[in-house]
């Protein structure tokens, strides 16, 4: 199915870079920004972390690429403070503004997929679309879930998962509790687990190589998602592959300068300094 939306001019395309760049020093207006993966509704969603982030930057593209609100546990347990409504009316903010914000759906927040191709309150709601770059790159934007087999064949065993996931996430919240108190950066176990398990990356091999041709079988030069949680810029045969992480652990985003550049940026790269330490000693209660 190709995709319906193509909401940028396709220019003349040019080789993408990505070189490490110091977010701080050259300001924080881009050309589009994604996040994916926040888990709104969740004691797991870094929301005060995030909410520094939107603050913080200005984009004429907003993408929320799928998972922005948990809805599988919203449906175990509910769970909604003061800085997740902040988030939600800071969208809508920059949406009245003139920020075009476009929401495709995950697999968590999947109730929304019936309203594809609507729009609410300045918001466009999407299953997937084309984004083209400044430098003419055609870029496929989707959440992911549907490239995963686990997802795709066996969605019990990922309900399974994502419960195991986060009680990771709780012994994660406290060990890292008293790793800020010792004046240690942050450490994530999901992290290091996905790393050293065979299994774990051999999954996530498959889920950015199956993205990867994807992009390619529709003769578009690359493809940006979110759903693994796993930040990556990568070339896989020829084809970019873009995953702008998550707001659980990563707290980063993809996004795009003026000139067509996609790359990585986190939370690190934005919040004041000095601040960062006192943010992180409330990850417990967060």
């Amino acid at each position: 199915m190709i995709p319906a939306d193509q909401f940028l001019k396709q220019e003349t395309s040019s080789a993408v870079k990505c070189p490490k760049k110091d977010a701080k020093k050259e300001g924080m207006r881009f050309r589009s920004i994604w996040i994916s993966d926040l888990h709104l509704g969740t004691t797991g969603c870094q929301a005060k972390r995030l909410l520094e982030f939107l603050k913080a930057t200005e984009s004429e593209t907003l993408y929320l690429v799928g998972d922005i609100i948990d809805g599988w546990q919203l449906k175990r347990r509910w769970y909604w403070d003061q800085t997740h409504n902040n988030i939600v009316q800071i969208v809508l903010k920059k949406a009245k503004k003139g920020t075009n914000v476009i929401f495709v759906p995950g697999n968590h927040d999947e109730a929304a997929r019936q309203f594809i191709a609507l729009d609410f309150g300045g918001i466009q709601v999407r299953d997937e679309l084309i984004h083209t770059t400044a430098d003419g790159k055609r870029m496929l934007v989707l959440h992911g879930d549907r490239f995963d087999g686990v997802i795709a064949c066996a969605k019990w065993i990922a309900h399974l998962g994502d419960s195991m996931y986060t009680m990771i996430l709780k012994l994660n919240q406290i060990f890292n509790h008293w790793r800020a108190r010792a004046g240690l950066p942050y450490w994530s176990l999901s992290q290091y687990l996905k790393l050293k398990v065979k299994n774990a990356v051999s999954y996530i091999t498959k889920f950015e190589d199956a993205l990867a041709d994807e992009a390619r079988q529709r003769g578009l030069d690359g493809v940006i998602c979110g759903h693994i949680h796993k930040p990556e810029i990568r070339n896989i045969g020829g084809i970019l592959y873009c995953n702008d992480g998550d707001w659980v652990e990563s707290l980063s985003a993809l996004v795009e300068e003026t000139d067509g550049e996609l790359r990585l940026i986190t939370w690190h790269d934005v919040v004041p300094q000095g601040r960062t330490q006192s943010l992180l000693a409330t990850t417990m209660t967060a």
